[in-house]
This record gives C-alpha cells, structure tokens and sequence, in this order.
C-alpha cells in the first residue's frame, strides 16, 4: 500500500495535520477510532465518504512513521 496516493499535508487543512485526500478526516482520527475499538464497517457507516483503502493507508502512513522512529535505548537504573 502505497499511503501517499490516498494521504495528503497541506499547512491548509487542520493545520498540517494528514488527512485522506479530499477531506477533512485526520489520520489520527481515523487510528483513535481504531484503537477505541471501532470496526472498518463502523468507520465507513459513520463517515461514507471513506474507502477502506483510505483506513488502510492511515495504518500504512502511522506504520511508516514508526518504522522511521528512532529508539535510544534507556540507560540502566
């Protein structure tokens, strides 16, 4: 999956945060819905102008962001 086809940053909208293209839906947003416990099907219901690719590319953009992260490992106590 190939998140940037379906995720955009514009300093325009929500003030940066990314968004599924043309909407106003944050990617965070949709990984808060998820981690709450909300189903694919409950997501699309609620918001019908989403795809479910669009759901799978805010896992595969926060996926990437972490694979991205740096890790220090904590110093021994």
């Amino acid at each position: 999956m190939n998140w940037q086809d379906r995720i955009s940053i514009d300093a325009k909208v929500l003030v940066g945060k990314p968004v599924v293209k043309g909407t106003r839906i944050s990617v965070e947003l949709i990984i808060d819905l998820l981690a709450a416990g909300w189903t694919q099907e409950q997501i699309l219901d609620s918001y019908p102008n989403l795809i479910a690719e669009d759901i799978r590319a805010c896992l595969a953009y926060a996926s990437d962001l972490l694979h991205a992260e740096k890790v220090f490992p904590l110093e021994p106590a």
